[in-house]
């Protein structure tokens, strides 16, 4: 993750990075929760749960770039095997594509995991 990011962003632009991962990580869950309590079939069931995940991962921050590109993935999986609602969707592969470009912030497991570590010696 280091290689991908020089920095993750911190102050109100971490703080806005963190909203954003949240909206979009409750939203997945919520959705998947509710697509999965439906009862369809095992391959749409497969569906909801990485839905569910892709969630978590999101709302953490933990390995952002993949989670993103998995958002971007399973929205066009929803629209084509499930007729979702095309806006939200888009929405969500929109703001997943943005989160894997940009990041995921200085408060993310990410930061936390892999960001760069200042050592300072002492005088």
């Amino acid at each position: 993750m280091r290689r991908l990011f020089s920095t993750f962003a911190c102050g109100w632009p971490g703080v806005g990075l963190l909203l954003i991962r949240t909206a979009v990580g409750v939203s997945l869950i919520a959705n998947g929760i509710v697509r999965f309590r439906s009862g369809q079939a095992p391959e749409l069931t497969i569906l909801d749960i990485l839905t569910i995940a892709d969630g978590v991962l999101v709302m953490v921050g933990l390995w952002t770039p993949v989670a993103g590109s998995l958002v971007v993935i399973l929205a066009a999986w929803s629209i084509l095997a499930q007729h979702a609602n095309l806006y939200s969707t888009v929405l969500s592969a929109v703001i997943g594509a943005g989160l894997a470009l940009i990041g995921p912030g200085a408060w993310s497991l990410d930061a936390r995991l892999f960001g760069w570590k200042r050592i300072d010696l002492g005088d």
